[in-house]
């Protein structure tokens, strides 16, 4: 595709960077929108956020090294590479999800409450920064004869990621921002349906994922780990994390719950009893 947005002499600036930080402003500003209208502290859902963003970044990259640990213990030169590579999202989710647990513990915020306002931001910015993944050639699929196959053809991608090139691929960058976009829209009308409970939108979001991750893994074709021989390390998580998932939703929504602040909420203090 086009892995270079810029060249300005020695200064190279890659698309997929600039969609990587594009990704997570809107999913932070979003965050903080959702913060006010929950009557959270938006100072405090800024700095969280910083910090998860962090974390993310952190995570993802520590997870590359450990799926490709025996070609980065033969190349340890290429270490520094991981400065350009955007890691494994999953390696993110679970490091940025441990930071956001130490800071909600430590300034006293209300976990679950806090989570449901980040997840649709989540998935706003996955849907972006996946397509800086296709921007840069990486995480492609497997070949296909299937008509909305995608071929690469930029020697910069093959080298800096193995692209295949003049190969109809499966767009899988496409097949993961679309979901990403889908359990976006879900959240939201999910959160003005049924029983509104503290958690429940942030779990919706694991259970989705993992769902959808768990498929697209089928037609992915890069290299990125194997468990037991039959899964990539990324389906091992979501088979992990889809039950725990389940759970989690049963057992919050099994807690008394107060009315929430904001328009829902409002709307059911209203309600004649």
């Amino acid at each position: 595709m086009h892995p270079r947005l810029l060249e300005l002499g020695p200064v190279t600036v890659y698309t997929y960077g600039v969609l990587l930080a594009a990704a997570y402003l809107a999913g932070l500003q979003m965050a903080t929108a959702r913060a006010r209208s929950r009557g959270l502290e938006a100072s405090r859902v800024m700095d969280l956020g910083i910090i998860i963003i962090i974390a993310a970044i952190v995570g993802a990259k520590l997870l590359l090294v450990a799926v490709d640990f025996n070609y980065y213990r033969g190349h340890p030169a290429e270490i520094f590479s991981l400065a350009r590579s955007g890691g494994v999202f999953y390696g993110g989710l679970i490091a940025a999800v441990l930071a956001a647990f130490w800071y909600l513990r430590r300034h006293k915020m209300p976990v679950w409450v806090t989570c449901d306002v980040f997840a649709p931001g989540i998935a706003l910015g996955h849907a972006i920064g996946r397509v800086g993944c296709l921007f840069a050639g990486c995480c492609f699929g497997r070949p296909t004869t299937l008509p909305w196959g995608i071929v690469f053809s930029d020697p910069f991608a093959a080298s800096y990621v193995g692209t295949p090139l003049g190969v109809h691929l499966h767009p899988t960058q496409l097949y993961e921002a679309g979901a990403e976009l889908l359990i976006l829209v879900f959240l939201l009308a999910f959160e003005r349906k049924g029983r509104s409970y503290p958690g429940r939108t942030f779990w919706a979001y694991m259970l989705l994922y993992a769902i959808s991750r768990f498929v697209i893994e089928i037609f992915r074709g890069d290299p990125r780990g194997v468990v037991f021989g039959v899964m990539s390390t990324s389906q091992f998580i979501s088979v992990v994390l889809a039950p725990l998932s389940i759970v989690m939703l049963i057992v919050l929504s099994r807690r008394p719950t107060e009315a929430t602040p904001g328009p829902a909420g409002a709307r059911r203090r209203a309600r004649p009893a």
